[in-house]
């Protein structure tokens, strides 16, 4: 059973032998196109993917999906929360509904019986598995809404989950016309395949490989090479210990550049309520190479 953010109980049956024919036939031509990238490489299309990878990683997924609309790790206008929810659609994970409530799910079941993607059932599971084989739920904004009920309320939230593949199609038209077959294949094809595989590295390494700071029920690591492709959603074990924190590197060395992108906003009165972590937890005394 999963409890939603409002107490209330409900089943989402774990689905392990499927074949989500539409999800491996996109993500075939992504890889394929980020491989054609790579025959076309000019240093303007790879600055301007840098660029876009900040908007759908760093603004879309880190401090919008997961920081933001999934713990309510600070609070900022609405018309930010909107914008970083476009943001995370460019990244083809599904729209803000889904995403949350699969995340929220996680957290609830972490490396238990019922979490959706735990390399305890399999590290291709949790890397990329459960996409392919799992429960197919990107569009059903009905059953993912129990999960994320607080998002449910927003009826431009129920339309992007719904229509979540729009934004990058009409970015992918966009760079097409500016910059040709070049640009759209670095701007949306390598850009999205390297993004999907960083993101899901947070689910897989995170879980497998890395250093314990604090004393949790999972799995979960601080691992630094997927903090620094996720804009720092590595420090993992930080995260499971204090969910809510808007701050996942917790310790000096620990590069958070979303955390950074927040204390930024936050001085300039953009963003406020700002949550961080009080390391009052336990240090488990657990060194592993990362």
């Amino acid at each position: 059973m999963i409890e939603n953010s409002q107490g209330a109980s409900d089943t989402i049956a774990p689905i392990r032998n499927r074949i989500n024919w539409i999800t491996i036939i996109a993500l075939i031509v992504f890889h394929i196109g980020a491989v054609a990238a790579l025959f076309m490489f000019t240093w303007k299309v790879f600055f301007a993917t840098l660029v876009l990878y900040w908007f759908s990683i760093g603004l879309g997924i880190s401090m919008g999906y997961h920081r933001l609309h999934t713990h309510r790790s600070y609070k900022c206008p609405v018309w930010m929360e909107y914008l970083f929810a476009i943001c995370g659609t460019l990244n083809l994970e599904g729209g803000p509904i889904f995403w949350v409530a699969t995340h929220r799910i996680h957290h609830q079941k972490s490396d238990q019986p019922g979490d959706p993607h735990s390399p305890h059932d399999g590290a291709f599971w949790s890397h990329m598995g459960w996409i392919l084989f799992g429960e197919a739920n990107h569009s059903n904004t009905k059953a993912m809404a129990k999960f994320a009920p607080d998002l449910a309320k927003h009826k431009f939230y129920i339309w992007l989950n719904n229509w979540h593949w729009v934004p990058l199609t009409i970015l992918g038209a966009i760079l097409y016309a500016i910059g040709g077959l070049p640009m759209l294949c670095w701007g949306v094809f390598f850009r999205v395949s390297f993004g999907l595989h960083a993101t899901w590295l947070v689910n897989s390494a995170s879980h497998m490989w890395g250093y314990r700071r604090f004393v949790t029920r999972d799995d979960s690591r601080n691992n630094w090479w997927v903090a620094l492709m996720t804009f720092g959603e590595g420090w993992h074990n930080n995260h499971h210990a204090h969910p809510s924190s808007a701050r996942h590197g917790l310790a000096w060395f620990e590069f958070d550049p979303s955390w950074l992108t927040m204390k930024l906003l936050s001085a300039l009165g953009i963003i406020w309520d700002v949550k961080v972590a009080k390391l009052h937890s336990p240090v488990v005394e657990e060194k592993m190479a990362a």
